[in-house]
């Protein structure tokens, strides 16, 4: 079926049913941002392969709610499909809920009109949100039409993630988590999310691309820990290793009968734990909605696994040193040109040759030209632009290694003459950069109290950008985590010692360019100085990624001293790090892609 049968197919049960509105967002039962390809309901509804969206149907209107991110990729792949584009970041836009409302009340229906949905794809939050607002009706309405072609859930095996890596034993993670959830007069606690299972219990999987999670679900209690899993992914030494552990094992679909069979306080976390879990909760049980402290310590990362991030940043280095020079000396030699999707896999080449190295962290984004505008662009072997010895580039990628997860982002100008506005643009966005990276903070700050440092500069010449400035990075697990980011949105979760975040403002002009610049940052205790006049603690940021700045787009009258003292540290730094782990003449063309700046 294309996009119009499979959403005049979906009207048909919508009909049969009695459901005046069908929504399929874009989530799966354990709210990952990427997710095993099963649950891509709303990509193999819509035909938008974006990550993030929220399909909705009626009787006579199919409408996308999508993120700035996705604009421009989203008008393409929307385009005769029938289905309305609606641009979420904007002002103007209604909200999902909103909107289902006012059809509803303009079709001369109630309100409370039974709107269809999935449980297992809601989270408990949103559930109750959208239940005060409309009257919403469970029920599973893409499963008997996507059939022939959904792809079966991941039965591959789990494996063991060593302490040596992690920084600390199975046995200690659990002892802490039962002291929090004795500490909120808990009996239990229910885990659904990938990330918090993989960390708490060390273990690892290729389940979801990009993200070597396990699909499972966890239920914690004072003497019992119990991982609901296919048992096919479990081998022996897989087996031993929980066995080791005191963890039981039951059937992934079994977790609902175990929630059922629960007494005395369930904890949950509302925002991650989806409404059919919390359905299964026996009445007779108190239930506390709360944030998961999984979630929050893991968050917070040790002193072994933050080394590991360092080690891992040095091998994306030489990766990336080394994909650089090639892309100078030799991508273009004898006239040749390249393709965008060529340049993914020679990056791949090279990160593939650094030790640990398991896969990418996602889907490399080299976007050349007008491509670089589009936020998450995405290309493919048969769809990508050719690339030649001219122009920009933008390059966002990343490495998962077993020592840690990599994201960096830099633009760089194949050749030709700059135009002076993409100087400008690139230093507005350089300058952003140094400035959060710069930054000096109390105690007690939250992402969005920094987020307009990193966009002064553009703000200033009238110009910004829709997304995030800094996401949470897991530790060899998802690379984008929360709680913790920088973004305009009043997150209520404080900066901490070990949080790791991106840094990353960018300007996008559409069908010119698309400049980015991208760090992975730590929060670290800052050094006290002479100034400070009060008792607070305070923190600023140790930069973790190493990679050179394309300085031939800087347009130096707009740096000052300080910006410029600390780039030319930072190449320092980078050379240092990086040089002794490349040969000769990669060691001579970091030299000179590191060297010093004049004021």
């Amino acid at each position: 079926m294309n996009t119009k049968e499979k959403i005049a197919a979906l009207r048909g049960l919508m009909q049969e049913h009695g459901v005046a509105v069908y929504v399929v967002p874009g989530n799966d039962p354990h709210a990952s941002e990427y997710m095993a390809s099963h649950w891509c309901e709303m990509q193999w509804l819509s035909g938008f392969s974006g990550e993030s969206g929220t399909m909705v149907v009626t009787m006579d209107k199919a409408l996308l709610w999508t993120d700035s991110r996705y604009y421009l990729q989203a008008g393409i792949e929307l385009e005769d499909s029938g289905i309305e584009l609606m641009r979420e970041s904007d002002v103007d836009c209604p909200s999902v809920t909103e909107w289902i409302c006012d059809e509803l009340t303009a079709n001369s229906q109630e309100p409370k009109a039974k709107v269809g949905v999935n449980p297992e794809m809601f989270s408990v939050n949103d559930y109750k949100d959208w239940s005060e607002k409309i009257e919403l009706k469970s029920i599973d309405l893409i499963k008997p039409l996507w059939t022939e072609d959904r792809p079966a859930i991941p039965a591959d095996k789990l494996y063991p993630y060593s302490a040596d890596f992690a920084g600390e034993t199975v046995e200690s993670k659990l002892a802490r988590m039962r002291e929090k959830i004795a500490a909120m007069h808990g009996d239990s606690l229910i885990v659904s999310a990938l990330d918090e299972i993989a960390w708490l219990l060390n273990i690892r999987g290729n389940d979801v691309e990009y993200n070597p999670v396990v699909i499972s679900y966890v239920v914690l209690e004072a003497d019992k820990c119990t991982l609901f899993v296919n048992p096919e992914k479990v081998d022996s030494p897989a087996q031993n290793y929980l066995n080791f552990n005191n963890i039981d094992i039951q059937p992934y679909e079994a977790v609902f009968d175990y929630i059922a069979s629960l007494s005395g306080t369930v904890l949950y976390d509302g925002a991650r734990v989806n409404e059919a879990l919390y359905e299964a909760i026996p009445e007779g049980c108190k239930k506390i909605n709360t944030k998961s402290p999984i979630l929050i310590d893991k968050a917070k990362k040790n002193a072994v696994e933050l080394e590991g991030e360092r080690i891992a940043m040095r091998q994306d280095a030489v990766a990336l040193t080394r994909f650089f020079k090639w892309l100078e000396e030799k991508a273009f030699k004898h006239g040749e040109t390249r393709t965008e999707w060529e340049l993914m896999e020679k990056l791949h080449e090279f990160r593939i040759m650094g030790e640990n190295f398991v896969e990418e962290s996602f889907g490399t984004i080299a976007g050349y030209q007008g491509n670089g505008a589009i936020v998450h662009y995405a290309a493919t072997k048969d769809k990508c632009a050719i690339v030649k010895p001219e122009g920009m580039l933008l390059l966002d990628s990343g490495g998962q290694y077993l020592d840690g997860t990599t994201d960096i982002t830099r633009t760089v100008w194949l050749g030709g003459r700059i135009p002076q506005q993409a100087k400008l643009d690139y230093t507005y966005v350089l300058k952003g950069h140094i400035a959060l990276a710069r930054a000096r903070f109390p105690r007690g700050t939250r992402g969005n109290q920094l987020d307009a440092l990193a966009k002064q500069y553009m703000w200033e010449a009238g110009i910004t950008f829709g997304h995030g400035t800094g996401h949470g990075v897991g530790h060899f697990l998802g690379c984008h985590e929360g709680p913790q980011n920088v973004r305009t949105d009043n997150n209520p979760t404080a900066l901490e010692v070990g949080h790791i975040i991106s840094d990353e403002p960018g300007i996008y002009r559409t069908d010119k360019w698309g400049i980015r610049t991208e760090n992975l940052i730590t929060v670290i205790p800052a050094k006290p100085t002479k100034a400070t006049t009060t008792e607070d603690e305070w923190y600023a940021f140790e930069t973790l990624t190493l990679c050179f700045y394309d300085t031939q787009l800087i347009e130096m009258s707009l740096m000052t001293e300080d910006e410029i003292d600390w780039l030319n540290a930072y190449h320092v730094r980078v050379y240092k790090e990086v040089s002794p782990l490349l040969n000769d003449d990669e060691k001579s063309y970091l030299a000179y892609k590191c060297q010093a700046i004049e004021v």
